[in-house]
């Protein structure tokens, strides 16, 4: 049972590590916004909520058959 729950999101390791990227990134992002920077900082919270989240969270390695 506890493998079954372990399971229930079904990330891997990279999953996991984009994640990590992903919270790194938008905190990046807002610490340059508080700094009043209004052209890149939107830019990074844009592609971390746009791109690197979504693929975190989607992304399937293939399976070796």
């Amino acid at each position: 049972m506890a493998k079954k729950e372990k399971d229930r999101l079904g990330l891997g390791k990279l999953n996991y590590l984009l994640l990590l990227l992903a919270s790194v990134l938008l905190a990046v992002g807002y610490i340059i916004m508080s700094f009043n920077e209004i052209f890149i900082s939107p830019v990074i919270l844009i592609a971390v909520y746009l791109v690197v989240l979504p693929l975190a969270l989607l992304y399937k390695p293939k399976q070796d058959q």
